[in-house]
């Protein structure tokens, strides 16, 4: 009760002006218009071209014909990009509050090295060669990891460094592990490199469904936290004063995370860049309330996984560039210019 009714009147970094909260508003419909319009470009636009006519008639209808197979394709790996998109960016938005670093990414606290290192033990060890036997796998991993994690940070006495310090050492060590496996296991090496570097290209109904609750169970508990969350960027005492739980957020915060990069990076891969760039992005022009930040992170994320996935398609036809390797590509100079202009503010 303390809490609300301090940010209802106006102590909240990001409570502002009428006018700009309209303008925000307007900005989320902007975005909201900008993410259809790269979903239809997603269904629309690949490496096998197709006229509109195929395109509509595999949408609206299901004859078996080639157009409408590889419509059939598309709309699944677009439901996935915008559900992984969606849940990158929030994880991203939730992982940068909780370490209070704005330039922290789901990777930061091990969950995608997790995944990753469940997955190819599960190929090695299990002898699973089946997508959807390398989800669960992948979630359990990540699961494991961000507990793992959470436990070595100090549990109840954790802090954002301890827990960053935490990921980064269990990451590392998870990807020595990763590459040693695949050096010594050429089968598990040829399995892996697609999915290590992140893609959608083996999207399909059922794994869309296999992640989904994990998807929607993380998205909720991550909007709930917005509020505690925006308190504890004020600094541990201040967040206290205003009736804050410190370790209860810290811990629903890691669980959003974990469920939210788990089921992302099960489905697709470790995709870089996303959770990092976007919320980071959507902080300059939001301020720093989370109960926008969120929302604008999980429209414009999938607009950027969309994007990126549309222009792999595009650049190497008739095959194409798996989507990861273009969020890199992309991820890179924009986090170096990040870096250098955060570094520049400081001096």
């Amino acid at each position: 009760m303390l809490v609300d009714s301090v940010l209802e009147r106006g102590v909240e970094p990001a409570s502002g002006p009428p006018g700009r909260q309209a303008v925000r508003v307007a900005g989320l419909l902007v975005s909201l218009g900008l993410l259809v319009a790269v979903a239809v470009a997603s269904v629309a636009v690949g490496a096998k071209e197709l006229s509109v006519a195929q395109v509509w008639h595999g949408v609206f209808a299901d004859s078996g014909t080639y157009g409408d197979v590889v419509v059939g394709e598309r709309l699944s790996r677009t439901v996935l990009g915008l559900l992984a998109g969606a849940a990158l960016g929030l994880a991203g938005a939730v992982l940068q509050a909780l370490t209070r670093n704005p330039l922290a990414d789901p990777g930061l606290l091990g969950i995608n090295a997790g995944a990753s290192a469940a997955v190819v033990t599960a190929i090695t060890f299990f002898g699973v060669t089946s997508l959807n036997g390398y989800v669960w796998f992948a979630f359990l991993g990540a699961a494991a990891v961000g507990g793992l994690v959470w436990f070595l940070g100090g549990s109840r006495g954790a802090t954002p460094v301890r827990l960053a310090l935490a990921g980064t050492a269990i990451s590392a060590a998870l990807y020595g592990y990763l590459q040693a496996v695949m050096i010594m296991d050429d089968a598990a090496l040829a399995r892996m490199r697609f999915w290590t570097v992140g893609s959608l290209s083996s999207a399909t109904d059922e794994t869309i469904w296999q992640v989904l609750p994990f998807l929607v169970a993380g998205t909720v508990l991550a909007l709930v936290l917005a509020r505690p969350l925006n308190a504890m960027e004020m600094g541990d005492d201040t967040a206290r004063s205003l009736g804050a739980d410190l370790n209860r957020t810290r811990a629903l915060s890691m669980l959003a995370a974990t469920l939210l990069c788990g089921a992302a990076t099960a489905a697709c891969g470790p995709i870089a860049f996303v959770g990092l760039m976007v919320p980071h992005i959507v902080r300059s022009f939001t301020g720093p309330d989370l109960r926008w930040i969120m929302p604008y992170a999980a429209v414009l994320s999938p607009v950027l996984l969309l994007g990126a996935d549309v222009i792999g398609r595009v650049v190497a036809r008739p095959s194409e560039v798996q989507v990861g390797i273009i969020t890199a590509i992309i991820g890179g100079p924009v986090f170096i210019f990040l870096v250098r202009r955060r570094r520049t503010a400081q001096l």
